[in-house]
């Protein structure tokens, strides 16, 4: 018998205002919140989720595991994200690369790749 994904924890300092950052940019919605608690996703019905926890910590070194979105425009796309409270960040991936690397207002870093037709061309 399989696994299937249910929801992907983050850790974070503000849950609120991490359920607000990435259901924005995914223009997903928030499907459950309390104070200790916020998921969000596509809809309710809608798996995976992402559930947003409280930490005390601040989060250490680079990422182990990240999100890869694909927009429609790339560019545009960045911008939006960035507008949203996202920042440039450096990971190490040179300059001559399709993605764009950034991170969320926690410094949690994501990539925002190239349209899907054209990751196969």
């Amino acid at each position: 018998m399989a696994s299937s994904l249910y929801q992907i924890a983050v850790d974070a300092h503000d849950v609120h205002r991490m359920a607000r950052f990435w259901a924005d940019v995914l223009d997903w919605q928030i499907v459950f919140e309390e104070a200790d608690e916020v998921i969000i996703g596509a809809s309710a019905e809608a798996l995976p989720g992402i559930v947003f926890l409280p930490v005390p910590e601040a989060k250490a070194g680079k990422n182990r595991l990240h999100l890869d979105l694909t927009p429609d425009d790339q560019e545009a796309e960045v911008a939006r994200i960035l507008a949203l409270g996202a920042r440039r960040v450096d990971v190490g991936q040179g300059a001559n690369v399709t993605w764009t690397v950034l991170a969320d207002p926690e410094g949690n870093e994501f990539c925002v790749l190239r349209p899907k037709k054209t990751l196969l061309d």
